[in-house]
């Protein structure tokens, strides 16, 4: 080829390339939906995000399911549905997104940098499916195994230039006028003057706010039913909600128990996230209009930065447990359903194969009955007590030499308080020496304290479900969602 051919390909390579982009990370817009009629439009939406769950912690539950039950044939609810795509998920300003940036993406149909709850680049705020959804009619909820005012349940009900202004967040919330709001975080809704009480961890509820204002007696002024800490959660575990309007249920001072913690200790009282999604049922759906209903597993993210592969597992399996019970709703009302089940991203690079081992041993993460955030800090200066509490809580009784050498290590930095190249979380030495021996035990390899930028799975079933298919950014879902709902969201 001449020299001059070579560079007429090369400029049209290029030219292709900048028509696509539009800046370094913007969207390119796919159009393999948009020719599809839409058969008919759902009266009742349930948007699930699983928070870090990419295609790995998808699977490896999966997997882990049919171990445990001894059935091969086991399948999670949310790897049945018939339609599936494949989603990106970079942010505004890097490859590798946060939970804000790409929450708002999923909430509103638009990029937003890391850290930007639902605004867009000049600051100015972006309309969000649930804003959308109650401007129209439809009741509209939020369940979460985190703090409402963490970054994936305010994208859908507030706007704030930082994820970490929390406190603004929650009285933000006061305006959004949602219907049914559940998870962890009272700590941002009480005055710093707040009596103490205990949470469903039987620990103390203590502000985090700056101020006097009490953002749970505004809810109550506007007719919310609100329930608080432990006392909070068993009322709200024996509440019939087809009788309730509105309510605000927040459980714990920050996130709730993770499910594989709540599991095995008896002091804790939690409700699960299936337990929120059927009250939540019983109380948007009484709406002649219908409901959205956003409903986030978020601790799967949080079990994956310190690569607990128990926890991730047990969380994402009880996010699935929630999806059943959308699930059954659904097959009462087939035609008039819609349910997204999706990621956020990924999160700790979480792979399923070490080296040259072709075979996943996941019976080794069985005998797990505590989390590794719930480790942390147990180690004091014993190493003997140390190792007792590990073959009890994890099973790592016949410990190899390079095991062995590796918890040694991890407890000499741990007495010196030095940290790994990489810790940048510095989370606890000897903690993660315990979470990757056990991982490697089962087969499991992690690439990362942080997230990825791997694509994610979403798969939808319902009305409206065909049009979720093919190669997608998550903008795309905000806004396919949006048009099936006959939505308006910002231009």
């Amino acid at each position: 080829m001449k020299k001059k051919s070579i560079c007429i390909v090369l400029l049209l390579t290029i030219m292709v390339t900048l028509s696509l982009f539009n800046g370094p990370l913007t969207t390119i817009a796919s159009t393999n939906n948009s020719i599809k009629p839409i058969a008919k439009t759902p009266k009742y939406v349930f948007y699930f995000i699983g928070d870090g769950m990419g295609s790995s912690q998808r699977q490896i539950s999966e997997y882990y399911l049919q171990k445990l039950t001894k059935d091969d044939t086991r399948k999670l609810i949310m790897n049945t549905f018939p339609c599936s795509a494949i989603n990106t998920t970079h942010s505004m300003d890097t490859v590798v997104t946060d939970s804000a940036a790409a929450g708002t993406a999923l909430a509103t149909g638009f990029k937003a940098n890391n850290g930007v709850i639902s605004k867009d680049a000049d600051g100015n705020n972006l309309v969000t499916l649930i804003e959308a959804a109650k401007d129209r009619g439809m009741a509209t909820g939020i369940a979460t195994t985190t703090r409402v005012t963490h970054a994936t349940p305010a994208v859908f009900i507030s706007h704030n230039e930082n994820r970490g202004n929390e406190n603004d967040i929650a009285f933000d919330m006061l305006d959004s006028s949602i219907d049914y709001l559940v998870g962890g975080g009272a700590r941002h809704f009480i005055p710093k003057n707040f009596t103490t009480i205990k949470d469903c961890f039987g620990k103390d509820i203590k502000s985090k706010r700056t101020d006097y204002k009490n953002i749970l007696n505004e809810f109550s002024k506007k007719g919310y039913s609100v329930d608080i800490g432990l006392t909070g959660s068993k009322n709200f575990k024996n509440t019939n909600f087809k009788y309730t309007k509105k309510y605000i249920g927040l459980f714990s001072n920050s996130h709730l128990p993770y499910t594989l913690d709540d599991y095995n200790n008896n002091t804790y009282d939690a409700p699960t996230l299936a337990e929120m999604t059927k009250n939540g049922i019983d109380l948007l759906s009484k709406d002649k209009d219908g409901f959205f209903f956003m409903i986030e597993g978020g601790r799967i993210d949080h079990a994956c930065h310190p690569n607990d592969a128990p926890s991730a597992i047990m969380d994402t399996l009880a996010f699935d447990n929630a999806i059943k019970k959308a699930y059954d709703f659904y097959l009462k009302h087939p035609e008039d359903t819609l349910i997204l089940v999706m990621g956020d991203h990924e999160t700790g690079g979480l792979g399923m194969g070490v080296n040259t081992d072709y075979f996943l041993t996941l019976e080794k993460l069985f005998n797990a009955k505590m989390s590794i955030e719930s480790l942390e800090g147990s180690y004091n200066g014993n190493r003997n007590e140390f190792y007792k509490l590990i073959e009890k809580n994890f099973g790592l009784c016949n410990l190899t030499k390079t095991e062995k050498e590796l918890l040694e290590k991890s407890m000499a930095m741990s007495d010196e308080s030095k940290f790994s190249e990489g810790n940048r979380y510095k989370y606890d030495e000897t903690a993660m020496a315990v979470t990757h021996i056990l991982s490697k035990r089962a087969g499991i390899y992690w690439t990362s304290y942080a997230h990825t930028a791997t694509q994610i799975p979403m798969s939808a079933i319902g009305a409206g479900s065909e049009l979720y298919n093919g190669f997608l950014d998550n903008t795309e879902i905000a806004k396919l969602t949006a048009k099936i709902l006959k939505l308006e969201l910002s231009k």
